[in-house]
């Protein structure tokens, strides 16, 4: 669900462009914008003006097209206003109207008095009805906000976590001069869509594309680097904790098993790279990007590794290289 109320007005106003905009205005029921959009979805009232009022799905958007306008102008012809009446009994978010349509006089007229917002837009029905789909699922999608860094590697979202003063913003300022993206830094805001994929973008627009590079200040990765060196959302695809370096700690050095890291219920890959001076972070991560694109075409370098080892551990040579050893001894 949505973080706080989305109301008629919210989605009237929401900042989209190009294939993502709405087109949406107020013709009629102004006093009703502040009403609660409560769930993601759409409803056609065909059935309903027809006068069949059951498993009416009256808290969803109610959305007109040519056909329930060509039936509204037939309930004209008949002066036939009581199912309309009926209709907005219920407390229906807002009508929508596509195709520039308008409404009937009696139409207005019941939606003045229910105070419902009667919206008209230039889309076509389809058209319109895919778009907000879209942009319901991103508003009621579940979401929350973590403290790293999120950049696009090689095509690859990757979320840089660490604790404080690890390095994820310098790593991500390396990778960024290697001709790679920023997504946010400091906090990033994860929203999962579908059910299962994971949308990372800056918590906010206005500071989402500045970093915090200690000794140095805010820099503009945008002024620094141009628009090719950002981008406002990513898939995240793989996590990288950084973590500073144990001596008593085993890493993994082989990669065969597989970690993950659970966000919104999503498991992601996670690896874990320990930080000393030396090591080269950023050439780290580009090769981990490459490495996990391979996995998702079907090749795992680390698996293949160990079934080569175990077909030359079977093999002749294997047991001749054994068997001759044990002759010297």
């Amino acid at each position: 669900m949505a973080d706080k109320r989305f109301t008629v007005l919210d989605l009237i106003d929401i900042d989209l462009t190009e294939h993502n905009a709405l087109n949406l205005h107020c013709i009629g029921g102004r006093k009703g914008l502040a009403r609660e959009i409560s769930i993601p979805d759409i409803n056609r009232p065909g059935l309903v003006l027809s006068g069949f009022y059951e498993s009416f799905a009256y808290e969803r958007i109610q959305l007109f097209g040519r056909g329930e306008v060509s039936y509204l102008r037939k309930l004209e012809m008949e002066k036939n206003v009581t199912t309309i009446r009926q209709m907005f009994a219920y407390p229906i978010p807002c009508c929508i109207f596509t195709h520039n349509l308008t409404p009937n006089r009696d139409f207005f007229e019941e939606a003045e008095k229910a105070q419902c917002p009667i919206l008209q837009t230039d889309l076509t029905t389809t058209e319109f009805h895919v778009r907000l789909m879209r942009i319901l699922q991103d508003v009621f999608a579940p979401k929350k906000s973590i403290h790293g860094v999120l950049v696009e590697v090689y095509g690859l979202g990757i979320l840089i976590l660490g604790d404080s003063g690890v390095g994820k913003s310098e790593t991500a300022l390396e990778l960024i001069k290697h001709g790679h993206r920023l997504v946010a830094d400091d906090v990033v805001e994860i929203r999962c869509v579908s059910g299962n994929i994971l949308i990372g973008a800056g918590a906010n627009r206005i500071i989402g594309h500045h970093m915090e590079i200690r000794g140095l200040g805010i820099i503009n990765i945008t002024h620094l680097f141009g628009v090719g060196a950002i981008r406002d959302r990513k898939q995240v695809q793989l996590v990288v904790v950084l973590e500073e370096w144990d001596s008593k700690k085993n890493y993994d050095r082989l990669g065969v098993e597989e970690n993950y890291m659970e966000l919104l219920g999503v498991n992601i890959p996670k690896l874990e790279i320990p930080v000393k001076p030396g090591r080269n972070i950023p050439i780290i991560i580009e090769t981990a990007a490459m490495n996990e694109r391979l996995k998702k075409m079907g090749y795992n370098s680390a698996k293949e590794f160990n079934q080569n080892i175990l077909k030359w551990i079977e093999s002749d040579q294997a047991r001749s290289v054994y068997f001759g050893q044990e002759d010297i001894i």
